[in-house]
């Protein structure tokens, strides 16, 4: 693949992983406005919003997934810095390949698991238990984001993202602090 066209695939990705980072931004603003005016209604008017429990409940779960392909994108998820920057030249890279590696195993077996209860919920229309909204749109914005989060380690596997420029970015350091 020419070095123009993993450009463009890496602009793509990113610019999926942003959009799907403010969706989960926007969400986690819904929610608080959701508890507030329910909250607001229980005192004023004595009548909460019904819905507001499984709504916030989906909103959270949705959040959640939509900010991993960002977060993986960028490196800024849990590491075990003190192993890795002990690391050095090729036993670095070989390590960081096989947490690539195992990243993607991963998403494969969570891509994998969450096929089958997409279709169910797709099949059989199902819907939440008291405002009855429907799950498979939720369900599919959450296997979105994790075939999106697959394919930026995929990215990663084939250098289309620097792993250590992005924690180098994300990471200050005491340099930065001082000044």
């Amino acid at each position: 693949m020419s070095k123009l066209g993993k450009k463009y695939i890496a602009q793509g990705l990113e610019k999926l992983a942003l959009v799907c980072s403010w969706a989960a931004a926007l969400s986690m603003v819904g929610i608080v406005v959701l508890i507030v005016t329910s909250v607001l209604m229980r005192k004023i008017a004595n009548t909460p919003i019904h819905i507001t429990e499984e709504v916030v409940g989906l909103m959270l779960t949705v959040s959640l997934f939509l900010g991993v392909p960002l977060v993986t994108l960028k490196s800024k998820h849990v590491k075990v810095a003190l192993i890795i920057d002990q690391l050095k030249g090729r036993t670095r890279t070989v390590v960081q390949k096989v947490a690539i590696l195992i990243g993607i195993a991963f998403f494969m077996w969570l891509i994998w698991e969450a096929v089958p209860w997409l279709e169910f919920a797709f099949k059989r229309n199902l819907k939440t238990e008291t405002s009855r909204i429907l799950l498979y749109p939720w369900m599919s914005t959450m296997f979105f984001s994790l075939v999106l989060t697959l394919l930026v380690f995929i990215g990663r596997l084939f250098g289309l993202f620097d792993a250590d420029a992005a924690r180098e970015e994300a990471m200050p350091t005491l340099k930065d602090e001082v000044s």
